[in-house]
């Protein structure tokens, strides 16, 4: 019987009559660890990288959180005509467009991060971040130069959204491929670190200048100047990302370096030739993905982004003192996200990402009725209850999904994977909740919505594998000390029988 790359397929009775060449071919398909193939980890270089890494995420969630507590403001710029409620509709769906552009920007920057490196995209990326923000803050007014503004706008989210599609991706890849095995999900949760700090700088800064600025003041240059703080923050998100190197995963990869000096034809076409294998041989994590990541994005944008406006334009609560209850979650949520991820690494990834979707499922009802009663305690309690259930999710996505791919095509597919889903479940989030809200005139459609999103998420989780303190797919293990190193090794010895 012909031998495949499948064991079942092996005829058991075959095997016995060859014994040996099947161990050979055995051997040959799974070929003991040397010392030189175990990548032993510097933590200072690990933590540079996990810096450089999360600050580029932390912008981009700023940018996005700006705009989100900006929603209302920014409708009355550029959207003058028609009511508050269109005025909002119109802005969220500016909002929106840049996660049109989403997967296009994956489908371009994470296959050359598989060629060219991680490193060069993540550079390229945070530059264009905040180019795009910063151009956003210097935009006219419509009652300067009417359609132009708006189209100018369009056109900025549309940078924005086209660098963020390698932003996550890379992020999340280079801080995996950085970090020791049984440590992924510590340094993995500062990226999420990095959003939340993201978010907290955005609405912070929008509290402090509702609270100096007059409302006429803000409407006519305040809102600018957060907008305009992106460019020195992308200077040094950027100073720290040329200052890294490669990541050992990538660095180990058979012709990785080969690949890095390819001329840019070459890259291109070898490029469009990964997203076919991709779409191919790797449809099955990238589908576990795509609903994994619907679930999160579902319940982190109508918590973080969507739920200001919810209690200014749908409950009448004043906005200023609403952002400042999400920015105490918030704290709250760093505060403790690095242990959530500590505590992936001890009991595994799918207990934790498990917690989170059944919080969601089980507590969005209960906390949106008591975030309806509207006393600043009750307000607090329902957010405080949602935000431990996404600091569940926050603290262990960001190790989980890397997992799910092989080293040669990780950049990419987890780049496509996520902002598929981005793009049709999480930036629509604040578009969808506000029509259903006028559509069936209840305030509890965001818990509704939610709700459904974790049960997607909930099935998710029960079809994925644990990947916690394993190698990543295509990648040799990844340790903290030569001991472990020389333990790895040694242990592959065989035992003599007696």
């Amino acid at each position: 019987m012909a031998v495949t790359g499948d064991d079942a397929s092996v005829d058991p009775a075959a095997v016995r009559r060859h014994r040996m060449l099947f161990r050979a071919i055995e051997k040959r398909r799974h070929p003991k660890l040397r010392r030189s193939d175990i990548t032993v980890t510097d933590e200072a270089v690990v933590r540079r990288a996990t810096k450089a890494a999360a600050l580029g995420n932390a912008m981009e969630w700023y940018d996005f959180g700006i705009y989100s507590y900006l929603a209302s403001t920014i409708g009355k710029v550029f959207f003058p005509s028609g009511s508050d409620t269109a005025q909002l509709i119109s802005s969220f769906a500016t909002f929106s467009v840049a996660f049109l552009v989403r997967p296009l920007g994956a489908m371009v920057f994470g296959p050359l991060g598989d060629k060219i490196g991680r490193r060069s995209i993540l550079a390229i990326t945070v530059i264009m971040m905040a180019v795009g923000t910063f151009a956003i803050g210097l935009i006219p007014s419509h009652a300067a130069i009417g359609v132009v503004a708006p189209a100018l706008l369009i056109f900025f989210r549309l940078v924005q959204g086209f660098s963020t599609g390698g932003e996550y991706g890379g992020a999340a890849t280079f801080i995996a491929e950085y970090a020791p095995d049984k440590r992924r999900g510590f340094f993995g949760s500062f990226l999420e670190f990095g959003t939340l700090a993201g978010y907290v700088g955005a609405s912070g800064l929008v509290v402090v200048l509702s609270g100096v600025l007059t409302q006429d003041q803000m409407l006519h240059w305040g809102w600018r100047i957060p907008f305009l703080v992106a460019a020195p923050l992308g200077l040094i998100g950027l100073y720290l990302r040329l200052r890294l190197d490669e990541t050992p995963a990538f660095q180990k990869l058979e012709g990785g370096q080969v690949r890095a000096a390819e001329d840019a034809a070459a890259v291109e076409t070898s490029a469009t030739a990964d997203l076919g294998e991709i779409f191919t041989h790797h449809w099955r994590p990238l589908v576990l993905c795509l609903a994994l990541v619907a679930a999160y994005n579902v319940t982190d944008y109508m918590l973080l982004s969507y739920m200001p406006t919810y209690l200014s334009d749908e409950l009448g609560y004043d906005t200023d003192r609403g952002l400042l209850i999400l920015v105490i979650v918030m704290v709250v949520q760093m505060c403790v996200i690095n242990q959530v991820g500590r505590l992936s690494d001890r009991f595994g990834r799918r207990p934790l990402l498990m917690t989170g979707m059944l919080g969601f499922l089980v507590l969005s009802v209960p906390s949106f009725l008591l975030i309806r009663e509207g006393s600043v305690l009750l307000i607090g309690l329902g957010l405080l209850l949602l935000g431990l259930s996404l600091v569940a999710l926050l603290g262990t996505m960001s190790a989980a999904l890397p997992a799910f791919f092989p080293t040669h095509v990780r950049y990419g597919s987890l780049a496509i994977a996520y902002n598929f889903s981005t793009s049709l479940f999480g930036g629509t989030t604040p578009l969808v909740i506000t029509a259903l809200i006028s559509a069936f005139h209840s305030t509890r459609m965001p818990a509704y919505y939610a709700s459904a999103a974790a049960a997607v998420g909930v099935v998710a989780v029960l079809c994925m594998r644990e990947t916690a303190n394993k190698p990543l797919a295509g990648s040799p293990p990844c340790v903290e000390t030569e001991e472990e190193a020389a333990e790895l090794v040694q242990a592959q010895s065989a035992r003599p029988r007696f």
